[in-house]
C-alpha cells in the first residue's frame, strides 16, 4: 500500500503524534497528515497555526505530506485515493471512540480500512487537552510537545490569542 492517512485535530500536535506519525511512516510510501478544520472542538490555534505547527515537527521526515479538510474524513481520503486511516491509539476509552468512527467510515465508505497504532508507553497518558490545560496553569510542557509547539504555547499564553 502506497499511502495512508493520519487524521486528527491536533490542537496542539504532541510527542505522541509525533510519535505514532514516525512509526507509520517506516512503513508506508507516504502518510498523509490531515488537519482536521472541526469548529466544533472550538481550537486554541488556528488551522494554519497547527498546519505550520506539524510541517515543523514532522520536517525531519521527507514521506509526509501535511493536508488539511473540513467535513468528513471519508471525502478527503476519497479525494486523495487513499484506503487506509491509521489512528492512534492510548487506552482502552481511546478505542471505543476509534472503533464507532471506524465503523461508521467503513460504512460510509467501505474501501476505507482503519489501521489501529498502539502509543508507546512512554506517550499513552499525554494528549493535546491535557498540554493545553498544564500550560494554561503555569506546567512545563518541555518533552512533550515539539520544541515549536512549547513556544507556541508559551507566546499563545502570554499575548493571548
Amino acid at each position: 500500500m502506497a499511502r495512508a492517512l493520519c487524521p486528527g485535530s491536533f490542537d496542539p500536535v504532541t510527542n505522541g503524534h509525533v510519535d505514532v506519525i514516525e512509526r507509520a511512516a517506516r512503513y508506508f510510501e507516504g502518510v498523509v497528515v490531515a488537519v482536521n478544520r472541526n469548529p466544533s472542538k472550538n481550537p486554541m490555534f488556528t488551522l494554519e497555526e497547527r498546519t505550520a505547527m506539524l510541517s515543523d515537527a514532522l520536517s525531519g521526515l521527507d514521506n509526509i505530506e501535511i493536508s488539511s479538510f473540513d467535513g468528513l474524513l471519508v471525502d478527503h481520503a476519497r479525494t486523495l485515493g487513499i484506503s487506509l486511516v491509521i489512528k492512534g491509539l492510548r487506552a482502552v476509552s481511546d478505542f471505543e471512540y476509534e472503533l464507532q468512527m471506524a465503523q461508521m467510515n467503513s460504512r460510509l465508505a467501505p474501501e476505507l480500512d482503519t489501521m489501529f497504532v498502539t502509543a508507546t508507553p512512554e506517550w499513552a497518558f499525554l494528549s493535546s487537552s491535557l498540554v493545553k490545560e498544564v500550560a494554561r496553569y503555569g506546567g512545563r510542557v518541555e518533552g512533550l510537545v515539539p520544541k515549536g509547539v512549547q513556544s507556541a504555547l508559551e507566546q499563545m499564553l502570554v499575548n493571548g490569542p
